[in-house]
């Protein structure tokens, strides 16, 4: 994200980077709900405001003795934005709602819990509301922004913070480049009192009580951060209340898939059912897949290679129906599966592999492709285009297999016959 006060005007274009670099890279990404976030928050020390979670009409009532009187924040827990804007399928308006009528809650709850919730991010059937949150509504004096994430051009963590809390931090990179702080961090030393110190200062807690508790709340950040094997923790707003505390109102975190391993209870939060079942099942043998609206069907090894094969087959005319990322490690089985998620697809009417073996071995996907083929009884046309380690071996092995292949010999020439294919 961004850098320090001479740095900060290309912090912004770094942030967005950083970012990019987490949704394409990883062969998967784990989205938790809000209040699961939260909930991380406060077990790692972080202050959040008071709230309680309904996921059935019957429990309202028992969720509110939960909260303080005064005023409440009814939302709607999806994984899509623009909540505050959106609608639902029974015609009541707005994912979220801010009362200090106690009885008007469960009416909110009524009206959003089981119902499909369309916003700007969503489908035109929108997304079912399994989970309500009401939390206690929070007085704000003053909104600031803080980041903890992994910068690649730092080989390691940085902090970012801004006094323009609750706005676009990459609007105010641009307008009021000043108004950034970035600090790398050391990954075995993280957060100490003088960064939290000078920090917390920027941001603006000059009371001696509400300073100390700032710098409380950053470095709980960071042990949030370490503990989760976070790739970025993001609160905006981080904010300061009329009653002297600091609290983190919302927070989005990017989360390490490589870190699946050492956080198998973190990963089981996820909840698939918002998914499309295709990507989930994918994600079963570590393929990269998302679906999409045409009729050619792509099995690539690598992220750029597969948007590259996707640019292609558009520039001739076609539509592609998905993006499936193999990887590069890939193996016979997973060919197969990938295989059996393409042809599931009622809309795929060409399969077209694109491999470029530099650590995978063309033979194996070679192998793999006349195993799927068979076993599937596949009935669609298949053009293949492989290049790299043991091509020769792997183009003898689709010649000899006696299946009706259409091969090419490049990436041109492979999505012309694509194409050509769904025509004919």
């Amino acid at each position: 994200m961004l850098r320090v006060l001479s740095r900060s005007i290309r912090s912004s274009h770094l942030l967005r980077r950083s970012t990019e670099a987490v949704c394409v890279s990883s062969t998967r990404n784990l989205n938790l709900l809000e209040y699961q976030s939260k909930e991380l928050l406060r077990e790692c020390g972080v202050s959040v405001q008071n709230f309680a979670i309904v996921d059935d009409l019957t429990k309202t009532n028992s969720a509110l003795e939960k909260l303080h009187e005064g005023e409440y924040v009814i939302k709607a827990q999806v994984l899509a934005g623009g909540r505050g804007k959106g609608w639902f399928d029974n015609g009541f308006k707005g994912g979220v709602h801010l009362t200090r009528d106690r009885n008007a809650v469960s009416n909110y709850v009524k009206n959003m819990l089981g119902h499909r919730l369309i916003t700007k991010q969503t489908s035109k059937e929108g997304i079912p509301v399994q989970k309500i949150m009401i939390a206690e509504s929070v007085d704000i004096v003053r909104e600031t922004y803080v980041c903890i994430l992994m910068d690649r051009e730092y080989n390691g963590p940085v902090l970012i913070a801004s006094p323009a809390g609750g706005m676009d931090i990459e609007t105010v990179a641009e307008k009021n480049p000043e108004q950034i702080k970035t600090v790398p961090l050391d990954i075995y030393y993280g957060i100490d009192d003088e960064i939290a110190k000078d920090v917390s200062v920027f941001l603006g807690f000059s009371d001696p009580d509400i300073l100390k508790k700032a710098m409380y709340e950053l470095k709980n950040l960071w042990k949030l951060f370490v503990d989760i094997d976070a790739l970025q923790v993001e609160i905006n707003p981080f904010v300061e209340t009329k009653d002297k505390q600091v609290i983190a109102v919302d927070a989005k975190i990017a989360f390490d898939d490589n870190a699946q391993f050492r956080q198998q209870n973190l990963f089981a939060l996820e909840d698939v059912s918002e998914k499309d079942p295709r990507e989930v099942d994918a994600s079963r043998f570590n393929l990269n897949y998302i679906g999409m609206d045409g009729n050619i069907g792509c099995l690539v090894n690598g992220a750029g290679l597969a948007m590259a094969t996707m640019d292609i087959i558009k520039l001739n005319g076609g539509s592609p129906a998905n993006f499936l990322d193999v990887g590069g490690n890939v193996r016979e089985d997973q060919v197969f599966q990938a295989f059996r998620i393409l042809s599931e697809d009622p809309k795929v009417k060409v399969i077209f592999v694109n491999v470029f073996g530099g650590i995978v071995n063309c033979a194996t996907i070679a192998k793999g492709i006349i195993t799927a083929s068979r076993n599937l009884g596949l009935q669609i046309p298949l053009i293949v285009r492989l290049e790299g380690t043991n091509v020769t071996e792997a183009k003898k092995v689709l010649a000899d297999s006696g299946l009706p292949i259409l091969t090419a010999n490049n990436l041109d020439e492979a999505a012309k016959k694509a194409v050509k294919s769904v025509k004919a």
